[in-house]
């Protein structure tokens, strides 16, 4: 089952996808944002294309596990894509996904910040690979 997991920022929303049998995640790259009709055209085909058959979305927890701000505007986000997509949609805890990103691009020498989007984009869709039932 292929996967793809979205860490929507306010400028830039990372993606990443799983392999065929849901196992490893890898960054896939980044979709500018424009306007939501616009990102969610391109995040439609991109299921369509990938033959998706679900999408995990990063909610922003804070570290005390609270829902601020940033956290609504992506369950908003989320919600509405929900409506516009033909497959599940599952947010998912991503409290550490760009901490985790920085330190394995940091490793690897490499740091744009693409990089860094997809990057934790992957670390959010291996965590819930890793954890699901």
């Amino acid at each position: 089952m292929v996967i793809i997991a979205l860490d929507v920022g306010e400028r830039r929303i990372g993606v990443a996808v799983s392999d065929p049998s849901g196992t490893l995640a890898t960054p896939h790259g980044i979709i500018e944002r424009r306007s939501r009709s616009q990102d969610f055209a391109t995040i439609a085909e991109l299921v369509r294309r990938l033959g998706a058959q679900r999408v995990i979305v990063g909610l922003p927890i804070s570290l005390d596990g609270t829902i601020g701000p940033q956290a609504r505007r992506v369950m908003r986000y989320a919600q509405a894509l929900a409506r516009a997509l033909s497959v599940p949609i599952e947010m998912v805890d991503e409290r550490y996904s760009t901490a985790l990103a920085q330190a394995l691009l940091s490793e690897a020498g490499r740091r744009t910040r693409a990089q860094l989007d997809a990057a934790a984009a992957a670390v959010i869709l291996q965590e819930y690979l890793d954890h699901r039932t």
